[in-house]
């Protein structure tokens, strides 16, 4: 509202006397949400980190104090048959840009033109894709 008040003392000369003055600012104050609301689309929505994008290490070192390596821990417990089933795990959309660009070794931009999508809906699956690979190799690693 203080913003509203604020640009219609702006603009007031653009103000036409004996019109509907609550109307003019009722337009300014649509005018400010339209503004924010394109503003926030602009915007990269940020994301702080989270609890879960650290699931496999926080959970291997809970489960053994011992000083060996994650990765060795890791590698011990999973076998070729739990990776390829924690993979047919991730939905189909997901799936198709983690084998491309992780297994196939495809740029971003290739795996974009195989899929016929675009090169940020790429980058977002293979996150998401990579995400959910990373939390069901994490639980089949600790069962």
């Amino acid at each position: 509202m203080q913003e509203t008040y604020a640009r219609a003392f702006r603009s007031w000369q653009s103000y036409t006397p004996g019109t509907n003055l609550r109307a003019w600012l009722l337009r300014i104050l649509t005018n400010l949400n339209i503004d924010r609301g394109r503003r926030k689309q602009r915007s990269p929505e940020m994301q702080p980190l989270e609890e879960g994008d650290y699931f496999l290490y926080n959970k291997l070192e809970e489960a053994s104090r011992e000083p060996v390596s994650d990765q060795d821990a890791v590698v011990e417990k999973l076998s070729q048959t739990d990776v390829v089933s924690a993979l047919s795990a991730v939905p189909h959309d997901f799936r198709d840009v983690v084998v491309l660009v992780d297994l196939g070794e495809f740029s971003y931009a290739d795996a974009a033109q195989i899929l016929d999508i675009p090169i940020g809906t790429v980058m977002s699956r293979l996150h998401r894709g990579r995400r959910i690979l990373k939390q069901t190799l994490a639980e089949e690693t600790l069962s």
